[in-house]
């Protein structure tokens, strides 16, 4: 029978529910190979790369041989690297999802030992760890190895590299014969070969080469950022693109909903799609994508699965993809038709060895940039300004303003009034703002007809009710709490309707006040970014 789907590998029911829920669309070429043999006991040598999928094709299998009676080690996973060793175990451990009496830990140098040690006696099953921080638990017997059932070394050559082949054989030699061995490496040396034949029982090899994958057309570029700046960088390079449709890639649904509220107070138009929204939700968004009424889309890559839309013109990777297949699905979501797309990743601290090991899987050199500056997005209004300056004039029917600019002439030069009024245009978003305290009745801010819709810097996460805002409101503007309209309370922040005959009034008295300790800062929320 040929594998096309996930349903088509037998595996655990719950596993598979993890499985789909997380975006896994069909199988990668190492999974439909691994997967059936490991199910049949077999033990396999699989030579491939790190994107490939091999995670779950090792882990499905192996999970799926834990006793939950059991409160010893039964799965064990040797990793070369600290953050090889945490993003396995987290991977495995989103596969237990609906499994849970298994439990999964990593382990490695770095790490406070008693740390560690507590962890090992709660029995978890599954342990991914370095080999020599496994070896110095063996040593303490703090972690005991003879129930192990399968046992994997992942990116087997690297380990090698980096001095661990005796640790390697010790642990090994540690294990029970007859357990199932599963061993990956992207190259295959003679060494790796002679561990096969020593530790392993008959293993079936398993080759994966993979096609070029990229799409031409997609100009394709990384910025390095930290993970606390992410947000503001992210700001910076979507005020800096003329973009009419874009879409940006994170990888749960938690990331999905947090970003949106941290965009979406940012004045941006934006909506986000994730596995937790019904069918009807999901059309509305799409909708109004479609149409234009929001230009932007955060979405994880199962929710994703439905977008097609040609006009989209950029996609970020907020969050690099685990599997790196997914990379190729989310940028291909733009450049159709023949049309020009691009695609920018974040990456941050030690995952730019991953991103290398994303060039070197689709074979693309992805280009690093900088994130744009102030004076970047300055530049690049007033290049726009120039831009419809021209166009404006070439549309002509300008005699009135012609006419005012000559009287201005007489005095002043064409040139200081062409600057004066392009220093205008460009500080007109922050006059606006000084300005809203003083009429906010001229704003547009998309609320109800009679009504002002203003935002808080203050939300469920600092302690915040609805009850809080209203009792403010109405307690120091002095007006009744029956007149104020809807509280949309987020995490951090709240939206709150105010009659438009009180709206200076509201503003004037809550930026001098404090809910829950906090210093508020309100303004007008924008209709649209």
């Amino acid at each position: 029978m040929k594998i096309t789907e996930f349903k088509d590998l037998n595996m655990n029911d719950k596993i598979y529910k993890a499985v789909e829920e997380l975006g896994f669309e069909t199988p990668t070429p190492i999974q439909v190979q691994a997967i059936p043999k490991l199910y049949e006991g077999k033990d396999i040598i699989g030579q491939a790369q790190t994107g490939t999928g091999k995670t779950a094709a090792f882990g499905i299998p192996m999970i799926d041989k834990v006793d939950t009676k059991g409160n010893s080690p039964q799965i064990l996973v040797m990793a070369p690297t600290r953050e090889l060793s945490v993003q396995v175990a987290d991977e495995l451990r989103k596969f237990c999802k609906y499994l849970p009496g298994v439990k999964s830990i990593a382990i490695y140098g770095g790490q406070p030992i008693d740390r560690q040690i507590k962890a090992l006696k709660q029995g978890p099953q599954i342990i991914v760890g370095t080999p020599g921080r496994l070896i110095d638990h063996i040593k303490r017997k703090t972690l005991k190895l003879e129930h192990i059932k399968g046992l994997v070394l992942d990116e087997a050559d690297q380990m090698l590299d980096m001095g661990f082949i005796e640790d390697i054989e010790t642990i090994l030699e540690t294990t029970p014969q007859d357990r199932q061995t599963a061993m990956f490496s992207a190259t295959m040396p003679k060494e790796i070969e002679r561990i096969a034949k020593k530790y392993m029982n008959k293993p079936e090899k398993i080759k994966v080469v993979h096609k070029e994958l990229t799409v031409p057309q997609i100009g394709q570029y990384y910025f390095e950022v930290k993970n606390h700046e992410k947000v503001d960088a992210l700001s910076r390079v979507l005020d800096m693109e003329e973009s009419q449709l874009g879409i940006i890639f994170c990888r749960t649904k938690k990331g999905v909903d947090e970003l949106v509220e941290s965009l979406e107070s940012r004045g941006y138009a934006i909506a986000g799609l994730h596995g937790d929204l019904k069918q009807s939700q999901r059309d509305r968004v799409m909708k109004r994508f479609r149409d234009g009424t929001i230009d932007l889309l955060v979405a994880t890559d199962v929710a994703a699965r439905g977008i097609d839309v040609d006009d989209v013109d950029l996609v970020i990777n907020y969050d690099i993809p685990e599997n790196f297949e997914y990379y190729v699905h989310r940028i291909g979501r733009t450049g159709r038709a023949g049309r020009a797309g691009i695609a920018y990743t974040f990456v941050a601290g030690r995952q730019i060895r991953t991103l290398k090991s994303l060039e070197i899987y689709t074979k693309t050199k992805i280009k690093r940039k900088t994130i744009p500056t102030v004076n970047d997005i300055a530049e690049k209004q007033r290049e726009t300004i120039a831009k419809n300056v021209v166009t404006t004039i070439e549309k002509g029917g300008m005699s009135d303003h012609v006419n005012f600019v000559e009287k201005l002439s007489e005095e002043y030069s064409s040139i200081d009034i062409a600057a004066a009024l392009l220093k205008l245009m460009i500080n007109k978003n922050e006059e606006d703002a000084m300005e809203a305290a003083s009429d906010v009745n001229s704003v547009d801010t998309g609320a109800e007809s009679g009504m002002i819709r203003m935002f808080l810097n203050i939300g469920k996460s600092h302690g915040a009710r609805p009850g809080d805002i209203l009792g403010a409101i109405s307690g120091e503007a002095g007006i009744d709490g029956n007149m104020v309209g809807l509280i949309d309370m987020f995490d951090k922040f709240t939206f709150v309707e105010v009659p438009e005959k009180y709206a200076n009034k509201v503003l004037k008295v809550m930026n001098k006040n404090r809910i829950k300790g906090r210093r508020i800062n309100m303004e007008p929320a924008n209709k649209k970014g």
